[in-house]
Parts: C-alpha cells; structure tokens; sequence
C-alpha cells in the first residue's frame, strides 16, 4: 500500500513519525526535571507554611496557643514541645503521634526531610519541613507535612503531555504536507509541460526556475535529456531518409534488372545479369556498412584508448591497400595521439579513396605537428574543390559532379563518417586551400597535450 502513496504523504507520514518520536522523548526528558521543580514548589509551599505556624508559637505559646488551621494551602501540621508531645495539630493529624521526630541541628532553624508512615489513608511518603521555636528557653518543632508527588506527578499530568505530543506532532504533519506540497509543485509542473513536450513539440523546454536550487537543477537537467532526445529523434530520422534515400536506386536497378531478364528468360544473358545484380547488391551492403557506421558516430557509441603513431598507421594502410595511384609520404616520426586505431585507419582510408577517385597522377600524404596538435594532410593534384563546395561534401550522400563522373559506386557517406571520426576524437577535419588539387586536413591533439 505504501509503494502507492505519493512522496507527498510519504513525506508526512515520515515528519509525523519523528515528531512523534522527538516530541515523545522530549516529554519523557522533561517529566523528571518537571517533578523536580514541581517538588520544590511543594517544598518551599509546605516550608512557608511551617514558617508562619512557627513565628505564631514563638509568640503564643505555650498560654495562648490557637488551633491551627490550614496555612499556605498545607493541612498536615503538628506542633511538638520540648519533651516530645503534641501541643496543636491539623484536624487531619488530630490525635495522631509525632509523624518525624528529627530536630533542626546547628544554628540552623530549618529542617527538610521526608517522613514515611501508614497512618493516614492513600499516603506512604511525606514532604517534611520542620522549623524551631524557641518557647521559654526551650526548643520546640513545628513540622508542615504534604504528600510526595509520584512519578507521573499528577493524574492530568500524562493526558495533557500526550495530548500536547499529538497536537505538536499533528502541526508539524500538517507543516509538513504544505511544505512538501508547495516544493513539489514545481516538479509536477515539470512532469506535466515534459509529457506534453514529449507528446507534441520536441523543440519546447522545461523553463527554468527563479532559484538556482535543485528545482533548478532537475529542470537544466531535463531540458539538457530533451536536448539529447531531440538529437537522436533528428538523427533517426536522418538516418531513415538517407537510408530511404540512396538504398533506394540500386534496389530499384536490381529489380529492373531482373524483371527485364524475366520478359525474355531463353534470350537473357543470365551470366551477366548476374554480375549486375552483384554489382547492385555490393554497392547496397556498402551503404548499409557506411550508414551503420556513421549511426554509432553519431550515437556516441564508445570506441578504445591507446596511443597511436600516425605515421606508423599511414604506412600499414599503404602497405594494406592496392596501388591505384602514386602515393608521396611525408612522415615525421612521434607524433602520437590517443584515440581508436581501427577508426583513424577507416578515416584514413576514406580519405584515401577520395583522395584516388579525384587525383590526376599523384597523392601526398604529411604527418606532423603544430601547437600542440598531431596534423595529417591528404592532397590529391586533381581539380579541387571549390570554396563555397568545402562544407557541402560532409554532408551525407552529397556527391559532386566530377565525382558521380569519376565513380558512379561511391556512397557519398565516405567523408561524412571521416568528419565524424574526427570530431569523436575531439579534433577537426577541413578542407584548406592548395595550389593544386584537394587538401584535406586533420588535427587531433597530441597524446602530450
């Protein structure tokens, strides 16, 4: 049942219960302190009582001693001379012997002590205060009795503590509900604009609050998850147009293909048909591999960490590839990055493949460094690429004129997942201007940096 309950009751029941408890224990800390001072209100009481009644013997007695009546709100009072005898005594102690029979000593006039007795009805233990009188010489005692408090003190003592821990506990419950209700407010008012975010418009965010307190917190980090989602909706989409997009054609010609074998079966070269198909379905599986490969850039999906030497990595992709066109190095030695090896490799190699589909006779390689940051340039001596074109053919299936010209095979997603390789190792990839031909320019920083 309580797994149902909203953080708002369950954040009251929980400031119910240490009220509860907190005020409980305090009551229980301050019921002796409580009796001690409640004792000695008793005391001091039952002491002026004794006090009055002594100054009245001193000056009486023993000729014109009056019954004593009750004083200071104290009915147990007996007068004992001298030899020990009851000379005046409380109607309620009438007739009875000395309760206490202890004397003040010194020059102290004043006793305190406590007498136990069973002679009177429903009390055991007696508050006694004692005061001498000095009656012809003599010294007599004046004791004032009242009854020791018990432990709970009095008979309305326990009810209205427990009472007044209920009405605390009850108030801070209620404190509690409002606090709880007013903080959560907020996020109720997230958890409503964030559904219709989620159901309508992903470009809305949660606005942010006044206070820079954790309210403030959850709403950042609320809109920062809508910014990520809305990224991964954008490049779902994305990625489902460009599929769409470009599996479409070679699907589309091997279908032709086929259909136009199947007009005429016994006249079909089936042989060559067959290789078309090939073709077709070898570019398909090549734009899968690359649309797949630039979804888990573009995902973030992590990739391994460990020092690699560019120049190193140019030669084992040299030595790895087919020869199609001269290739000129310029390797400097120790430059060193930390990054994926496979994924440099394949952003090498795509920009080799560019660099081979757009080079006249030659392509130049360069490793080295400037300000702290590992450069590796690929130039081909073929057309270049205009400047206002530079940015354009990162884009996915952006394929130029002289390309489509060159290699009517390529993906148009070789340079996209270059880029994105790149960026995942926190460097840039860019095009700069040449005297000749395309340069394509790497930096990543160095392992040192």
């Amino acid at each position: 049942m309580f797994r149902r309950w909203s953080v708002q009751r369950r954040l009251t029941l929980a400031a119910l219960l240490c009220a509860l408890a907190g005020y409980g224990v305090t009551a229980l800390l301050v019921t002796p302190l409580v009796h001690t001072l409640a004792t000695g209100f008793l005391t001091e009481q039952t002491a002026g009582a004794a006090r009055r009644i002594a100054f009245v013997v001193e000056r009486d007695a023993p000729g014109r001693l009056r019954p004593v009546a009750v004083t200071e709100g104290t009915d147990l009072i007996q007068v004992v001379d001298a030899d020990g005898r009851i000379r005046q005594a409380s109607p309620r102690l009438t007739g009875q012997p000395p309760l206490s029979t202890a004397t003040a000593s010194g020059t102290d006039a004043r006793l305190d002590t406590t007498s136990c007795t069973n002679r009177l009805r429903g009390v055991h233990c007696l508050i006694t205060v004692g005061f001498r009188a000095h009656v012809g010489g003599k010294p007599w005692m004046v004791y004032a009795y009242t009854p020791e408090l018990p432990w709970y003190i009095s008979p309305w003592y326990l009810p209205a503590t427990g009472l007044g821990v209920l009405l605390l506990s009850a108030v801070t419950a209620c404190v509690a509900w409002l606090t709880a209700r007013k903080a959560l407010t907020p996020v109720s008012a997230i958890r409503n604009e964030l559904a219709e975010i989620t159901a309508t418009d992903l470009g809305r965010r949660v606005p942010r609050g006044r206070h820079r307190d954790e309210l403030d917190d959850l709403a950042r980090t609320v809109n920062e998850t809508l910014d990520r989602l809305e990224r991964a909706v954008e490049q779902q989409r994305r990625f489902a147009s460009d599929a769409s997009h470009d599996l479409r054609s070679p699907i589309t010609a091997m279908r032709t293909q086929v259909e136009e074998a199947m007009l005429a079966p016994e006249e079909t070269d089936w042989p060559q048909t067959g290789r078309r198909v090939i073709e077709g379905l070898d570019r398909l599986q090549n734009i899968v591999g690359d649309l797949l490969t630039l979804a888990r850039l573009e995902a973030g999906a992590p990739g391994r960490h460990e020092p690699v030497d560019l120049a190193r990595l140019v030669r084992e992709e040299l030595v790895r590839r087919p020869e199609r066109k001269p290739v000129e190095t310029r390797l400097r030695t120790g430059v060193v990055v930390e990054g994926d090896a496979l994924r440099l490799s394949r952003l090498l190699a795509n920009l080799l493949d560019n660099a081979e589909r757009h080079a006249d006779t030659m392509i130049t390689v360069t490793v080295g460094e400037q300000q702290g940051q590992a450069v590796l340039e690929v130039l081909d001596d073929g057309a270049g690429i205009a400047p206002e074109q530079r940015e354009a053919v990162f884009r996915r299936f952006t394929r130029l004129a002289d390309s489509r010209r060159r290699d009517a095979g390529g993906t148009g997603l070789g340079l996209p997942i270059a880029r994105e390789i790149a960026e995942a190792h926190e460097g840039t990839l860019t095009i700069e201007p040449s005297e000749r031909g395309a340069r394509f320019v790497l930096q990543i920083p160095l392992i040192s940096s």
